[in-house]
């Protein structure tokens, strides 16, 4: 059974991050590779292990928030008077989830459409209590789609 393999630039692309940002991951030992050459190979697990969610939902949960983004900004012409501060505490939350979603998290917010609404994400764990905490300030669309992640993320 053959598994995809991604470049470090495919992988980047993925998560929209910097390719440097993904080298980084990989040479702190966040994110296992193979060095092929010069280059490296990242598997599709290993994608699925650091955002805790398959490829494909993690596209389609980015997708669906720079279609929103998209959308907020073409009814508006250009930017949102409303703004939107959500907080969300999550309970019970295992030190290595807590980074896996903030990785994934912020992964989405930096993935977004030319940046067309202006948001802030906040995310905070505390070891001791094991709660998360999830603080998003932006227009409400973008907010409602962010919470959704947050939903699915704290749901898988």
């Amino acid at each position: 059974m053959s598994e995809e393999v991604y470049t470090v630039e495919q992988f980047a692309e993925r998560l929209k991050v910097h390719p440097k940002t993904v080298l980084r991951f990989i040479r702190d030992g966040r994110l296992r590779a193979v060095k092929v050459g010069k280059s490296y190979r990242i598997l599709r697990t290993e994608m699925e292990a650091m955002t805790g969610v398959s490829p494909a939902t993690f596209q389609s949960a980015i997708s669906a928030f720079q279609d929103v983004i998209e959308r907020q900004a073409g009814k508006r012409g250009g930017r949102s008077q409303a703004r939107v501060t959500s907080i969300a505490d999550l309970p019970d939350v295992a030190p290595d989830t807590a980074q896996r979603m903030a990785r994934t998290l912020s992964a989405a917010r930096m993935g977004q459409a030319a940046h067309a609404e202006p948001m802030s994400l906040d995310i905070a764990h505390d070891p001791k209590t094991r709660v998360l905490k999830v603080i998003i300030v932006g227009s409400p669309g973008d907010t409602a789609t962010m919470l959704k992640m947050v939903e699915v993320l704290a749901e898988s």
